[in-house]
């Protein structure tokens, strides 16, 4: 299997042919039980977004667990502010609950409601 500058090189040198054929020259190809051919597609698309320089990560964790949180957000072009579904999951939120909305000076607060903090 050809990686990094190799990789490239054969990309360019092949041009315009096929997606199989593209994976089969550049030696991304392993052979199943059967003795058919499986064409590695993921494996040959990750070595070339490599070459290019684009890092996944190593660590299984971070493949595991998607995109890592940013812990912001922004105003969106309707006015709404978008609190994602991972969010919501860390703070093992469900679908009714309910929160009062507190603003101060540029800040909101979300307090549950019947929380001790509510009466604030």
């Amino acid at each position: 299997m050809l990686t990094g500058t190799d990789l490239l090189n054969k990309v360019k040198e092949l041009g315009d042919v096929g997606k199989s054929d593209l994976v089969r020259a550049c030696g991304y190809v392993s052979t199943k039980k059967d003795g058919s051919e499986r064409l590695n597609f993921t494996a040959f698309y990750e070595a070339l977004l490599s070459a290019k320089g684009v890092d996944f990560g190593s660590s299984p964790a971070s493949a595991k667990g998607g995109r890592k949180l940013s812990y912001s957000t922004k105003v969106q072009f309707n006015g709404n502010l978008m609190v994602g579904r991972a969010y919501t999951a860390q703070l093992g939120l469900e679908p009714g609950d309910e929160f009062e909305i507190k603003l101060g000076r540029k800040q909101i607060r979300l307090v549950p409601l019947g929380s001790e903090d509510e009466e604030d």
